[in-house]
């Protein structure tokens, strides 16, 4: 098949495809400069044009044109808008089931049944048997579809144990004690109870979640804040005896004591003469009161 080459009737068909262009956009200021032709085969080729849209930066108008063996006429195939070089795509599309993480499940949300997942394996099947179905189902918890295999219990185990609720946490280092001996730990079923139990205090920020066994927190069952040192002495108790200390006085310049005049001493009654114990006291009249005078006539 010989090489496509440049047709110029094609070419000169610029016109001819801004105008299917502008039909297409909806208004002439929406087409910007011509940005060249792209030969696409034997009598076919594109012109494109920019786009003037805010929202389409780097964007191309693409009007295919043809024309007929030995015509002269060109006409327009479809007119398209396509990126170009330093257009803003969309990222590559993938999968809803492989965009999901972990913790993006929410209500309502489903996940994609996996037919093949290496973190289970095969569960117990029913074998007829009343009795030892009854022990594998009902006793053992064995009647599931499928149960953790030994790539899922250990891909959880190390999950676990180097997250937030592991020996590495900032709280666990920081414990006096580790969740092994703390009476609020719920040990697990398998063979994850030799590393992992469920933490069941109210009090403790990994309530209802899986901790280590070496994990820990100040809201353990057998830690006590310590009591804090007070200022005050401690008070003395009856069995110790009081200690009398005598504070020393500094030197001072005293004032010259003033001899002060010596009390006069009462006389005691008992040492008085009989003389005068024997005579009592006569009152003294009030001086102010006249003498009393006899009157006439009575004697």
């Amino acid at each position: 098949m010989p090489a496509a080459t440049k047709d110029a009737v094609l070419a000169s068909a610029v016109d001819l495809a801004r105008a299917a262009a502008v039909e297409e956009a909806g208004s002439p200021d929406l087409v910007g400069e011509h940005l060249g032709l792209v030969v696409e085969g034997e009598r076919l080729a594109s012109h494109r044009f920019a786009t003037t849209a805010l929202g389409q930066r780097g964007w191309e108008w693409t009007v295919t044109v043809a024309r007929v063996p030995r015509g002269r006429t060109p006409s327009v195939c479809e007119v398209h808008l396509l990126p170009g070089a330093d257009a803003v795509l969309a990222p590559t599309w993938v999968p809803w089931a492989d965009r999901l993480r972990p913790g993006d499940v929410g209500a309502g949300d489903v996940l994609p049944y996996l037919t093949d997942d290496e973190r289970l394996d095969q569960g117990y099947e029913a074998v007829g048997d009343a009795d030892a179905d009854e022990m594998a189902i009902f006793e053992l918890g064995l009647g599931r579809a499928r149960v953790l295999s030994r790539t899922g219990r250990s891909q959880a185990a190390e999950r676990w144990y180097a997250g937030s609720h592991g020996p590495t946490a900032p709280q666990a280092i920081a414990a006096s004690a580790p969740c092994s001996t703390c009476a609020f730990l719920v040990l697990m079923a398998g063979s994850l109870r030799t590393e992992f139990g469920v933490c069941a205090n109210e009090w403790s920020p990994d309530d209802g979640k899986v901790v280590s066994m070496d994990h820990g927190c100040g809201a353990h069952s057998e830690t006590d804040v310590p009591p804090a040192r007070s200022e005050w002495p401690d008070p003395p108790s009856d069995a110790e005896p009081l200690e009398l200390v005598e504070l020393a006085q500094e030197p001072a310049t005293q004032p010259e004591p003033t001899q002060e005049p010596e009390p006069t001493q009462e006389p005691d009654p008992a040492r008085e003469p009989e003389s005068a114990q024997a005579q009592p006291a006569e009152e003294a009249a009030p001086a102010d009161e006249p003498e009393e005078q006899p009157v006439p006539g009575e004697e």
